[in-house]
């Protein structure tokens, strides 16, 4: 390769309902907005600088069962703070660890989207 690897720092997701997607990302990730676009997308930022765009519309079917996103947590525990939160939200969970070197879990957000949250050893 002759040029630097170029990290990933962008997502664009559709969603039904854009005041409830910024909220969840937001509440549980850590979120800010960032900027919005002519098209009504809205960019949220958080702290490590990833960008996730937020396009109102309807989401179509969604991706394949393997497919997925997900966030790293400094450690086992706040995966489980994370998790605990969510359980209470009655979010929709698609799976969920807690091995002495795993601890991670799925959580679908308000638009069916698949997220995961992990730390491992």
């Amino acid at each position: 390769m002759d040029h630097e690897p170029l990290p990933v720092l962008h997502l664009n997701l559709l969603v039904a309902d854009l005041e409830r997607s910024v909220a969840f990302y937001e509440q549980f990730f850590g979120f800010a907005r960032h900027a919005k676009y002519g098209d009504g997308t809205v960019f949220v930022r958080n702290a490590q600088g990833f960008d996730l765009g937020l396009k109102p519309g309807v989401p179509g079917a969604m991706p394949a069962p393997t497919m997925h996103f997900g966030f790293r947590a400094p450690d086992p525990d706040a995966v489980r703070r994370l998790r605990d939160e969510l359980h209470r939200t009655g979010a929709p969970f698609t799976e969920e660890s807690d091995e002495d070197d795993f601890v991670g879990c799925k959580v679908l957000d308000p638009d069916g989207y698949e997220i995961e949250i992990y730390w491992e050893a």
